[in-house]
Order: C-alpha cells, then structure tokens, then sequence
C-alpha cells in the first residue's frame, strides 16, 4: 500500500513553496514611524587615491524574507569594471549586521535591475560579460538567479528578450532594481529598466541612446521591451509601482535638450504594466546629481510596502555644483506629484546610491536601507549601507514643494 501517494507529496511540495511568499507584500504605515533611527556602516570596498580601484555600481533589494540583498560589482582598478565580478553581502536584522561576501560571478558587470520575484521567491541578477557602454553589440549577458534568498547562485539555463519597436534589444548595465508589479491585471509581472546604449557611452553618440525597460510574465525566463522612454539622452533609470497600478519612472539625463534646467531629472509614467511610457516631464524638485552639471547621476528609488498609500524614497547626491556629494533622500506621499522632505544621508563626497524598503512581518518591517558609493576624500572609496526608518526621514529639511499630510505627521 503506498502510504504517502504522489498526489499528496505534491499537496506538500505547494505548501511548501506558498509558505515561501505567504507573508503580504504590503502592511500598515506604523512600523516605519517608530521612534528615529538610523546607523551606517561600510560594506564593501573600492579605490584608493583618486583610482577606482574595488568596485562600483550599488543595488539592494529585500529578499522574501526580509533580508538586505546588497549587491555591488567588484572591479580591477584600471576601468576594468568586469574582471572581479559581481558580489553580494546580506543582513537578515534589517541592516543591523552584515554577513560575509558572497560571490555571484567572476569574472562579470553589474547589471544592475537586481530583481525579487515576489511570486517564487527568486532574486534575479543580471550579469554581463563587460561595460556594454563600449561594446553593445559585442556584450553577454547572463541572468543569475538565488533560490534561497540571496545565499547562493547559480546561472539560469537561458533567457529570451524581445527586441523593441526600432528592432533593439537593450543593454542592462547600470540601472536602480527592478520589481514585481502588486496591483492590476499585470500583478506578478516583472519589470526592470533597461537602456539602449546605441553606438557606445561617449557624447557623440547621446543623442542616439535611450532608456526602456524590460519585464517577464514568465518569471525571468522570456522577457519583452518597452517602447523607447520618451526622451533621447537618458539612462539609469528607475521604477516604481503605485497603488493604483501606474508606474512611475525617473531618468538620468546624458544630453540636455536646449533651454531646459539641466539639473534635473525626466519623469514619466506608464498606465500598461509599463510597456509605453507617457506625460514626459522635468522634475522641479529631484536633482540628477550636482545641480549645474550636466550629465547627471544614478539615483535610488523605493515605494515604501505600506497598503493604501504611495510613499516614494528617491536618493541622489545633493550639491549647489561640482563634485557628487551630500547624498540625500527625498519623501514623497501623492504619487511623486510632490517632494515636500529630504534628508542627508551622508555629507561627503558621494555618487551612486540604491534604495529598498523591509517587508511586512520580517525582521526588516519599517526599515529604509540605502546602499551608496562614497568615501572621505574619493567617492568611490567603497559602498555604505545606512538603514533607517521614515520618522528619521521626517526629522529633515522641508523642501517647500507641497506639504507632508497629517496622516504621516501626526503618527
């Protein structure tokens, strides 16, 4: 007689993997408004005396079960940015400690689009075979996926990206995390950006490259491309989910168009699951980088997991002019139409900086972790990662565009 039939280990084995994702997505706004708190701590290294030296490119994501997944992407000093690969470090106490390094690939370039599939479990990273920016047409790119939140990795077996509507496939390297989209006919999609460099990253060729994005209704196995971000100029972007199912996404902005602020950042949303892009605008609030520079910065963005509500966290360096420093992060509570607080993060010389946000019912509920280059005299001395909750957020400087509602400041 079999006592334990096929049907039922089945029964057990989908337990099982519901279990995995059975917490909610989203919860209430409280956990983030407990007393302030923030701490800081270096978790990666990186050059040294002007030379870029360990590493670069920041993204952090929250795993299923709540654990920071910082990845950073290790370098061999010379611009050789692909040759150590691509590493991980984790904190299962919502940024409190960090475990040890974990290698993903080496050699390999960060991607960056760092993606959790809130339906499986699974953190994809995207991994290239070098800086795409000088070689689009001659770069490899292989997905790495972790089953056991972030602990280990291994290459996925193959994947399909479907080419534009001008007929390109993107490059992934360099853009903010990507996510799983939670309301709508499109829930469970995954969508990251993407960009297409097309001749190379040197200013000649700006006018030519555009930012996109990709997304998977397959769970990272075929993936197909947005229409062209409506700018040209653009790339490392980043996205975010609202409540209502639109998709808000800022841009840094490689060429200026003439007679425009070239301080700032493009915005648009998409209201299709993020296939077409739509209502182009310039920021007034959010720098890209140093204001008075061109060419930008990459920036961090996260909307907080709380239900009924659209709190965005954006992060990007905070400056009158010249270097990238003062990194900072930015509240918004009406679906980015606003951006009424910010805060320093950390004052000195800074550049690129990812953000996430702790799951409900996890070690990390009510954390904001930000992970950033930055350093005392070199912004690319190593990686930081300073978690902290919304009430430290709310200690900040007001912005003067609109105003933080009663229902988070009276909390």
């Amino acid at each position: 007689m079999d006592l334990c039939p096929r049907s039922f280990l089945l029964f057990l084995s989908s337990l099982a993997v519901g279990d995995l994702t059975a917490k909610p997505t989203e919860g209430p706004l409280a956990p983030f408004l407990s007393e302030p708190r923030f701490q800081i701590a270096q978790l990666f290294s990186g050059g040294v005396e002007g030379k870029r030296g360990g590493g670069r490119l920041p993204n952090i994501v929250t795993a299923m079960d709540g654990s920071f997944v910082a990845t950073y992407g290790a370098t061999g000093g010379q611009g050789d940015w692909w040759k150590k690969g691509l590493v991980v470090r984790r904190s299962e106490d919502g940024g409190k400690t960090w475990a040890e390094l974990i290698t993903i690939a080496n050699p390999g370039w960060q991607g960056g689009g760092v993606t959790v599939d809130e339906k499986s479990g699974h953190i994809l990273a995207f991994v290239e075979d070098r800086y795409v920016g000088f070689w689009p047409d001659e770069t490899t790119l292989t997905i790495y996926r972790s089953k056991d939140h972030g602990k280990s990795w291994q290459p996925q077996d193959e994947h399909r990206i479907k080419p534009d509507k001008n007929g390109n496939i993107p490059s992934m390297g360099v853009a903010e995390h990507g996510i799983t989209l939670r309301h709508g006919k499109h829930k469970g999609r995954l969508l990251r950006p993407a960009r297409d460099y097309s001749v190379s990253d040197h200013p000649p060729h700006h006018a030519k490259m555009y930012n996109t994005a990709i997304y998977s209704d397959d769970g990272g196995k075929s993936w197909t491309t947005s229409n062209p971000f409506p700018a040209n100029g653009t790339g490392e972007g980043a996205v975010a989910e609202l409540w209502d199912g639109r998709i808000y996404y800022t841009s840094r902005r490689h060429l200026d168009p003439p007679g425009v602020n070239p301080s700032m950042r493009w915005e648009a949303w998409s209201e299709d699951g993020g296939h077409t892009w739509k209502d182009l605008k310039i920021s007034t609030v959010l720098p890209d980088g140093p204001l008075g520079n061109t060419g930008g910065t990459f920036c961090g963005l996260v909307r907080l997991p709380v239900k009924g509500r659209d709190i965005l966290i954006y992060s990007n360096c905070d400056t009158p002019g010249g270097n990238r420093e003062n990194v900072t992060v930015w509240a918004s509570f009406d679906k980015a139409q606003t951006w009424p607080i910010k805060r320093s993060v950390y004052k000195p010389v800074s550049a690129y900086s990812s953000l996430t946000a702790g799951r409900p019912g996890t070690a990390s509920e009510g954390t904001i972790c930000i992970l950033f280059e930055g350093g005392k005299a070199f912004r690319h001395e190593g990686a930081f990662a300073a978690s902290f909750n919304l009430s430290w957020v709310l200690g900040g400087e007001r912005t003067g565009d609109g105003e933080v509602p009663k229902w988070v400041a009276t909390k």
